[in-house]
């Protein structure tokens, strides 16, 4: 009774319906194929269906990422060499990922990307570029496109997308000097 009760409740409330991409508390996303009266069913995205009892659907935390509209900002984190030409790399980003917009299918081409810089990282100056998507699975497609747009076009302009280094002095004893190695080293 308590599975159809709620399943009364998800068809009244209509805060999820059949179509919507969702990722619920416990993990599971994806296309809500159906709201029966005992379960809703979700098709994952590796076509895998899973059957969860409406009454655990009504108690869980959902993310509707159809509401209140499908459309949807795109955020790829990028960093640069602290020499860079932030400038230069504004302009150049954006020119990408505004390219990749009016050619990936499910990119919106009327938006305008952007950039917002935001931290000093230890090897980088990092910003997030916004694009923006039809909808939650154009999302994946975009940033492959983009990333791999990007660094082929950071190559040619001369802009370095850093690693991890760091700098060790080491004093000569004989002779007084120091000496300076670098490693690199694996991020973890």
């Amino acid at each position: 009774l308590g599975n159809f009760f709620a399943g009364l409740y998800i068809r009244a409330d209509r805060f999820i319906e059949a179509g919507q991409y969702v990722r619920l508390e416990g993990g599971e996303e994806g296309y809500v194929d159906s709201i029966g009266w005992r379960s809703t069913r979700i098709r994952m995205l590796p076509n895998n269906m899973v059957i969860v009892p409406n009454n655990k659907v009504v108690q869980s935390i959902i993310t509707n990422y159809h509401l209140p509209e499908r459309e949807l900002a795109v955020l790829v984190e990028v960093g640069v060499h602290y020499d860079s030409d932030l400038e230069k790399v504004e302009k150049i980003t954006c020119a990408v990922a505004k390219e990749i917009l009016q050619s990936v299918p499910g990119g919106i081409p009327g938006f305008d990307p952007f950039i917002r810089y935001h931290t000093f990282a230890d090897s980088s100056i990092n910003f997030s570029v916004i694009l923006r998507a039809r909808e939650f699975v154009d999302n994946y497609l975009i940033k492959h496109e983009f990333i791999k747009k990007l660094q082929a076009r950071y190559k040619e302009e001369g802009i370095t997308i850093p690693f991890p280094i760091r700098t060790v002095y080491l004093e000569d004893g004989d002779e007084g000097q120091s000496r300076e190695q670098s490693r690199m080293e694996s991020s973890t």
